[in-house]
C-alpha cells in the first residue's frame, strides 16, 4: 500500500468521481471531495459521509479555493451533452477556469495533479483506432465545442504549466464510461437504452445505428486513473514518448487514453440492452445530433504498455450490474 495522502477530487460527487473517492478511502487515503452539485449527487457519496477521512465541499471550480493537499484528481465539467450544452458558457468556464484554479493550487502547495481529459478531444475522427499522438478533427464553433474545446483548452494550460511551472501533471484522455451512480437524465446512450428498455418504452436509435463506440465500465476506468497517477519513471524506458521538452518530475506525463478497446454499433447495443432486460421495447430511429462522431475506439497500446492497464469487466457483465442499479432507482 502506498503512504496516506491528502487527496482532492474536484467534481467527486459524480458518476466516476464517487467511484474514485471510494477506492481512494479503501487504499487509506483522506479525501477531499469537491463539487458545486451541478450534475453530482450527494446521494452518490452518502454512504461516505460518516468516514472519518472523507470531508465534502461545496464549491465551484469556476472560483479558486486554497487547500493542502498531495493529489488533486481534476474531473470537474458536466460530461453528458444535455448537461454540458445546457449552458455551454458555462461549460468552457468550467474546463479553462477550473484547470486555471486547480492548476495554481498544485503550483503553490507543490500537489501532483491529474486532468481527467476525454475521448471528445479527438472529435468526429479521421483515424481509427485513435492514437494519442492524433491531434483530433473538432468544429471548433458548433453545439458541442464548448466541451470539446474547453477540454483541449484544459490540456493546453497543462502542458504549459508543466513546461513553464515545472508542475507535476498527468493527463488522460477517459471514452466512453458507464456503471452504477450514472445521471438517470444525463441522455447519454447507455443510460437512455437501460431506462428505456426497463419501462419498456420505445428505444431511441440516433441515426441508422450503425455508428460505433467503446464502452467501458467505470471500476476499470478508475483503476486507470489511479495507476496514471501514481505512475513513476521507469529508468529502462526512454522517459517522454511524445518528445515534451522536458521530463515531467514522476517521467510521464501522459496523455493516455484509457477506455475499452472493443466497439460495438449503436444498434448492436439497443439489442443486447433490450435482450438482458428482457424488455419489450421496439427500436426506433431518429435523425443523428450535429457533429455527432461516427466511429469512437481508442488505441490502449499505451496504457498497455506503460501502465499494465486494459479493461477487465466485458460488457455484458457490466451492463448487467448498470441494469441492476437502474432497476433499484426505478421502482
Amino acid at each position: 500500500m502506498t503512504k496516506s495522502m491528502t487527496i482532492l477530487v474536484t467534481g467527486g460527487a459524480g458518476f466516476i468521481g464517487s467511484h474514485l473517492c471510494e477506492r481512494l478511502l479503501d487504499q487509506g487515503h483522506e479525501v477531499l471531495c469537491l463539487d458545486n452539485f451541478f450534475t453530482g449527487s450527494k446521494e452518490n457519496i452518502e454512504h461516505l459521509l460518516d468516514n472519518k477521512k472523507f470531508e465534502l465541499i461545496r464549491h465551484d471550480v469556476v472560483n479558486p479555493i486554497f487547500l493542502e493537499v498531495d493529489r488533486i484528481y481534476n474531473l470537474a465539467c458536466p460530461a453528458s451533452p444535455i448537461h454540458y450544452q445546457y449552458n455551454p458558457v458555462k461549460t468552457t468556464k468550467v474546463s479553462v477556469m477550473g484547470a486555471i484554479n486547480m492548476l495554481g493550487l498544485a503550483k503553490r502547495v507543490k500537489a501532483r495533479i491529474l486532468q481527467a481529459s476525454t475521448s471528445e478531444i479527438y472529435g468526429d475522427p479521421q483515424i481509427h483506432p485513435q492514437p494519442e499522438a492524433y491531434w483530433g478533427n473538432v468544429n471548433p464553433i458548433g453545439p458541442r465545442s464548448c466541451y470539446d474545446e474547453g477540454k483541449r483548452v484544459a490540456e493546453t494550460l497543462f502542458f504549459d504549466y508543466y513546461r513553464q511551472n515545472k508542475v507535476d501533471i498527468k493527463v488522460v484522455r477517459i471514452f466512453n464510461t458507464y456503471g452504477p451512480r450514472m445521471h438517470l437524465n444525463d441522455g447519454r446512450v447507455v443510460s437512455n437504452f437501460i431506462i428505456q428498455a426497463l419501462k419498456n418504452e420505445d428505444v431511441t436509435v440516433y441515426g441508422n445505428g450503425s455508428q460505433t463506440r467503446s464502452f467501458c465500465y467505470v471500476d476499470d476506468i478508475v483503476d486507470g486513473i489511479i495507476r496514471m497517477m501514481e505512475y513513476e519513471v521507469n529508468p529502462i524506458e526512454p522517459e517522454d514518448p511524445y518528445n515534451h521538452t522536458e521530463p515531467s518530475l514522476s517521467g510521464f506525463p501522459g496523455p493516455v487514453n484509457l477506455g475499452n478497446d472493443q466497439e460495438i454499433t449503436i444498434l448492436n447495443l439497443a439489442k443486447k440492452i433490450i435482450g438482458l432486460t428482457d424488455s419489450k421495447s421496439k427500436i426506433v430511429f431518429k435523425p443523428l445530433p450535429c457533429n455527432d462522431p461516427i466511429r469512437r475506439k481508442p488505441d490502449i497500446t499505451l496504457a498497455k504498455g506503460k501502465l499494465n492497464w486494459e479493461p477487465r469487466v466485458d460488457l455484458e457483465s457490466g451492463l448487467l450490474r448498470t441494469i441492476d442499479y437502474f432497476r433499484e432507482r426505478l421502482i
